[in-house]
């Protein structure tokens, strides 16, 4: 059984930095591409970014470029995302998600079970 857990939200200002932590157990961490997806309140599901099993390809939302990092440490089955310059617009529950295979495309929307709980991410002054 897959399982994915969030964890390093809170509230930040503008400007801040966060670093959000998926934990993830249940299957071969290493073999599958990974993606971070957010929901803005009252919003649907928006893609953020997604790194390929080894770490070494990554592609974000262009929202995000240039402020936000996604890496992985296949070793500690963990996936990350830093989060730099945040603004008031990158309010929303963090997901981390799991792809079907090593590679990964914006348009893939994991079902539910492939997804964590979240992390809330406020960023207000």
């Amino acid at each position: 059984e897959v399982q994915l857990v969030e964890s390093g939200g809170g509230l930040v200002q503008p400007g801040g930095s966060l670093r959000l932590s998926c934990a993830a157990s249940g299957f071969t961490f290493s073999n599958y591409a990974m993606m971070w997806v957010r929901q803005a309140p009252g919003k649907g599901l928006e893609w953020v970014s997604a790194i390929s099993s080894g770490g070494v390809a990554a592609d974000y939302a262009d929202s995000v470029k240039g402020r936000f990092t996604i890496s992985r440490d296949n070793a500690k089955n963990t996936l990350y995302l830093q989060m730099n310059n945040l603004k008031p617009e990158d309010t929303a529950v963090y997901y981390c998600g799991k792809y079907k295979g090593s590679g990964y495309s914006r348009n893939y929307q994991a079902p539910r079970q492939d997804r964590g709980q979240g992390t809330q991410v406020t960023v207000s002054s």
